[in-house]
């Protein structure tokens, strides 16, 4: 049976992957963005996951459209890197508020109806920066750690409704981000991954598609790695 897929941020990268492939499994999916510009074979709806009030106005677009969202995945993200010493208050808001503070809002409102149906599955994008650490990326890293915190306790508090919640971390990832890489920084990181390659969006998306489906039932609070081993024993 299709169900009602939510994406946030799927308009690109890593979210767009994600969306393609339960499209391709028969879901009804929608994904957000802050410009809610159409995507071809794809239902958006505009939303900014730092505000509550935008949060709220796609959740009820989406239950008057399609119906009560069944599987949600908190992919919106952004990144101000800087060494600490230069990061203004504004880029350490504004990463959190996004990436961490965003993710919760909503799992926060998707819980009404998946608590309600005693079903529902949330996913969250973190990453594998979260546990190793990344110089520069002190907002980001911080941001991506706290997810996996949130989602724990979350799963705690509603796994008795039959409400999932895990959360996903990606490494390096060939996506447009990534591919300004210069060459020399590419071949660096390359060389501490041990596939020895850059991970796909696709990869990702077949993890996700996997923690939202029925052979994942009995796997909540968990942390799923795609990053080829580059994470390994943090």
């Amino acid at each position: 049976m299709s169900r009602v897929v939510l994406v946030t941020g799927g308009n690109r990268g890593i979210g767009l992957s994600i969306a393609r492939k339960f499209e391709s499994l028969g879901d009804v999916v929608v994904v957000t963005s802050r410009s809610g510009e159409p995507i071809a074979g794809l239902n958006v709806v505009q939303c900014d996951v730092t505000s509550t009030e935008s949060v709220d106005a796609a959740f009820s677009t989406i239950e008057e459209k399609f119906g009560p969202v069944e599987v949600a995945i908190a992919n919106a993200g952004i990144t101000k890197d800087k060494l600490l010493v230069r990061m203004a208050d504004e880029d350490i808001d504004d990463v959190l508020n996004t990436n961490l503070i965003g993710a919760i809002r909503v799992a926060r409102r998707a819980t009404r109806s998946m608590t309600q149906a005693r079903s529902g599955r949330i996913i969250f994008v973190s990453s594998v920066v979260a546990l190793m650490g990344s110089a520069g990326q002190v907002n980001y890293a911080a941001s991506k750690a706290g997810l996996v915190g949130a989602a724990r306790s979350l799963a705690r508090e509603i796994g008795s409704r039959g409400v999932t919640i895990n959360v996903i971390a990606p490494g390096f990832i060939d996506t447009d981000m990534t591919a300004e890489l210069s060459e020399e920084r590419k071949n660096q990181i390359v060389g501490n991954i041990p596939l020895a390659r850059y991970g796909s969006a696709s990869e990702v998306a077949d993890a996700v598609a996997f923690l939202a489906s029925p052979e994942a039932a009995y796997i909540t609070g968990s942390v799923i790695p795609v990053d080829g081993g580059l994470g390994m024993g943090h």
